[in-house]
């Protein structure tokens, strides 16, 4: 399933979302114009858990393979121009192609504009920075001898993730469903929606082996887990703004002037 609209209108300029959406573009340019395809700017402001974990290590000897099947011994550089506790952060801007950048901002998009407006642009702020760094621990926990370079925004989207089914449990999600051949849009209720693609997250970290490339997956998860559980407790401590009270209809998409699409309901 991929997102294409909500219908949660949002009621304030989401100046935060737009600002870490065009942060991160701006970075990816930075990589693809670096020396390497930005390779040294992934390796020293990426988030590598062994670093994170021995943050006095400055290289560390691998044993890899070369394409006649030989094992090898390859010496990995570690050091980095920041604090490893800083690449935590420095790693949220960073992305490792153009689909993974388009996706993540793509979701950054459709839900961060409504979590937003509940929790202020500073609040906002605040749980998106919070929920990154929730997701790199997390992963460190999953596999902190990893020598590979951890990037990407997806660990605090997922935390806004988490915040958005908490606060809207009515909205729904326009959805492209992909079917084989054929595709189809469907509106998905947003607790359905996040919650497939959070069971998702949980099934796919279970089946990759820990050392291994690619998603982290766990990620994913302590992000998702923190947005919610950071917005359940100040929802019962009165510490978000009130809930919005207009939708638009799901099936319409989120431009036009057509008014008579609007309708009240209250969360």
């Amino acid at each position: 399933m991929f997102p294409l609209w909500d219908d949660v209108p949002s009621l304030r300029f989401p100046f935060v979302s737009y600002a870490l959406i065009a942060a991160c573009v701006v970075a990816f340019f930075v990589q693809l114009t670096a020396p390497n395809g930005g390779e040294q700017i992934v390796r020293e402001y990426g988030m590598i858990p062994l670093r994170v974990t021995h943050p006095k290590a400055r290289e560390i000897i691998v044993e890899t393979q070369s394409q006649s099947g030989r094992r090898q011994r390859e010496v990995l550089d570690l050091s980095s121009p920041i604090s490893p506790l800083m690449t935590l952060f420095t790693c949220m801007f960073l992305h490792g192609g153009l689909m993974h950048i388009v996706g993540n901002m793509w979701f950054l998009y459709i839900f961060g504009d409504n979590v937003e407006d509940r929790f202020g642009h500073i609040g906002f702020a605040v749980m998106y920075f919070v929920s990154g760094l929730a997701a790199g621990i997390m992963h460190i926990m999953a596999d902190s001898t990893s020598y590979i370079p951890t990037i990407g925004a997806s660990g605090a989207i997922a935390g806004v993730m988490g915040s958005y089914m908490w606060l809207y449990p009515r909205a729904s999600v326009m959805s492209l469903i992909p079917l084989g051949i054929f595709s189809r849009l469907m509106p998905i209720p947003a607790p359905i929606f996040l919650g497939i693609w959070f069971a998702f997250q949980v099934l796919s970290g279970f089946q990759t082996e820990a050392g291994g490339g690619g998603v982290a997956w766990w990620a994913h998860v302590g992000g998702f887990v923190a947005g919610l559980g950071m917005t359940a407790g100040l929802y019962y401590i009165g510490g978000l703004n009130p809930p919005v009270q207009q939708v638009r209809s799901s099936t319409y998409p989120p431009f036009g002037g057509d008014t008579r699409r609007w309708q009240s309901r209250p969360w």
